[in-house]
C-alpha cells in the first residue's frame, strides 16, 4: 500500500511534466488591462518582468494581446534605439489588424511598441527577452520547483 502511495503520485508527477515540457505558452500582452495606453510608464515592463518567455511561445490570447484598432499601427523593431526614443529609423513589422497574435520563433530580444500618437511616450511598449527554455506565466510556484520541495518530505 505504501508503494501505492508513493508511485501514483510520482506518475502523476512524470506526466505533467511531460506535458508541461511539450507546450508553448501564450502571453496575454498586459493581462486584464490588455495593449492600451498604462496607467504608468513602467506598466509594461512590471508584466513582463514576473515572466519568462521561451522560443515558440506566443504574444496573445483570446481577450486581447496587440489588439489594433482600424487605422492605427503598431510596431515592432530590433532595434533597442527605436524602442527607447519611440522612433521609427528602423522599423522590422508593422501591424495594422488585430487581434495579433506574435510567434516569437527565435531567441533574442523583442521590443514592440505603440505609433499611435504619444502612446508609445506614455509606455505603451513592451521589451521581452526569448530564451531558449520554456516560458513560464509568472503565476504561482512552477510545477518542478513545488515537486522538489515535496519530495524529500516521501523519502
Amino acid at each position: 500500500m505504501a508503494t501505492i502511495r508513493i508511485a501514483l503520485p510520482l506518475l502523476v508527477v512524470m506526466f505533467c511534466v511531460l506535458l508541461q515540457s511539450t507546450s508553448a505558452l501564450i502571453h496575454v500582452v498586459g493581462g486584464v488591462a490588455g495593449w492600451e495606453i498604462p496607467p504608468n510608464k513602467t506598466f509594461y515592463e512590471e508584466w513582463a518582468k514576473p515572466r519568462t518567455f521561451g522560443a515558440g511561445d506566443k504574444l496573445g490570447g483570446k481577450k486581447c494581446s496587440f489588439s489594433i484598432q482600424m487605422g492605427r499601427t503598431q510596431r515592432t523593431t530590433s532595434l533597442k534605439e527605436d524602442y527607447d526614443k519611440c522612433g521609427d529609423d528602423n522599423v522590422i513589422n508593422m501591424y495594422f489588424k488585430g487581434p495579433t497574435v506574435i510567434q516569437l520563433n527565435n531567441t533574442g530580444d523583442y521590443y514592440f511598441y505603440s505609433n499611435v500618437g504619444t502612446h508609445c511616450e506614455l509606455g505603451q511598449k513592451l521589451h521581452v527577452h526569448v530564451g531558449p527554455g520554456r516560458g513560464y506565466s509568472g503565476r504561482g510556484v512552477r510545477f518542478l520547483e513545488l515537486f522538489r520541495r515535496v519530495l524529500p518530505k516521501f523519502t
